[in-house]
């Protein structure tokens, strides 16, 4: 085949590709979803978005200008339909996680995470080893650490305030749900409380997401959990039978090794390190969020915080009200409550749409028709009614 032969199939291949990039779409069954023309061809639209920041605010204008369903790349839709929910996302859903999720995986083949599994069969199993853990029994039984972490936060903002020093609250909360978590996660704090430092820079890498952010999470996590089964194995069998015979509150990974102990084929070491390293990255990041939320619209609303300060009072005058509030006795308060969940509405701790693939035989969303292989999913901010 000579050079000028070569230049001809080169041509001929790359003209074929952009028709096929061009005609593609507009043969598409999404050809009538709308959304900005350029979504139509290539997910960089998307991408730029995101890179930008502040996706969550465009998204709810793309969905009040274009309306139910909006698309942001070629097989991308984002969904704005309550009736959908339940659909794409509820129990027993047959819509699997997108391959967005693959991102978040564990380096390693044989390695998953709760979070990022997308294997469905898989995904329910662990789920089913782990919810006992999650149960309200369970979460109520945790209080104690958050009352140990709640007094060194509250000690720590009276210095501040004692100081007349500005403050980063947003980092604070941070600090605050790292202890948190840890404390409910392995029985002890990381730390990040005692002054507020960001512990070997766990807090900045957290902002990377990618590779290197769950790389140092997964260090820092294993490291503190050899430390807790050296102190389980030091205890021994006599000591943990005094500590449970004195009602001393149990942790996560006391939990899951004694599970582990019962039935090692069943809950595996990896599984005892999976839940650990879960709780730190998905709970403290979100929590700090919500709460950061949670404080900022007080501020901004004096009227709101002003009658959260009376209902507080009132309550405490009454004597329905400890020194460190139970989650038995907030549930009592309809306006803390109400604070609370306006609040998450408001700024809600994910800004974008967790994506899911529909499945064999397609799907109709909205009245409109998708088929198998098209990602949707709905963003928070948009379900909420966010305020532009």
């Amino acid at each position: 085949m000579n050079s000028q032969s070569i230049q001809t199939l080169s041509a001929i291949l790359v003209v074929s590709y952009i028709l096929y990039v061009l005609l593609a779409p507009l043969l598409s069954p999404l050809r009538r979803v709308p959304g900005p023309f350029y979504a139509r061809f290539t997910n960089l639209f998307y991408l730029n978005r995101i890179r930008h920041g502040g996706f969550q605010y465009e998204n709810v204008a793309l969905h009040r200008k274009f309306g139910p369903l909006v698309r942001l790349g070629p097989k991308l839709i984002s969904v704005d339909d309550p009736s959908a929910l339940k659909t794409i996302y509820g129990v027993g859903s047959k819509f699997p996680k997108g391959d967005w999720y693959s991102a978040w995986k564990v380096p390693g083949p044989s390695n998953f995470t709760l979070f990022a599994d997308r294997d469905m069969a898989r995904h329910a199993d662990t789920r089913k080893r782990f919810q006992y853990l999650y149960s309200m029994t369970s979460l109520v039984s945790y209080e104690t650490f958050v009352d140990e972490c709640a007094d060194i936060f509250a000690t720590r903002l009276q210095e501040i305030a004692d100081a007349g020093i500005p403050v980063d609250m947003a980092h604070w909360f941070q600090c605050y749900a790292f202890d948190v978590i840890a404390c409910i996660t392995y029985g002890n704090r990381f730390g990040f409380l005692d002054d507020g430092h960001d512990i070997q820079g766990l807090i900045a890498r957290l902002q990377l997401f990618g590779a290197r952010g769950r790389v140092t999470l997964m260090d820092f996590v294993g490291k503190r959990m050899a430390i807790r089964q050296e102190e389980r194995k030091a205890r021994g069998v006599e000591g943990k039978a005094k500590a449970q015979a004195e009602g001393a509150p149990r942790h996560f990974l006391d939990r899951l090794l004694d599970q582990h102990q019962e039935d090692p084929e069943k809950m595996t070491m990896y599984h005892v390190f999976l839940m650990g390293n879960s709780n730190i990255n998905a709970g403290s990041d979100t929590t700090a969020t919500s709460l950061s939320g949670i404080l900022y619209y007080l501020l901004r609303y004096p009227r709101v915080l002003g009658r959260l300060r009376e209902e507080i009072r009132e309550f405490s005058s009454k004597g329905q009200l400890s020194a460190q509030p139970t989650f038995k006795e907030t549930q009592q308060m309809p306006y803390l409550d109400a604070v609370i969940k306006e609040s998450l509405r408001l700024h809600s701790a994910v800004g974008l749409p967790l994506w899911r693939t529909v499945p064999e035989g397609g799907t109709t969303v909205s009245g409109q028709y998708l088929p198998q292989g098209t990602n949707v999913g709905v963003n928070a901010w948009v379900a909420a009614g966010k305020v532009v």
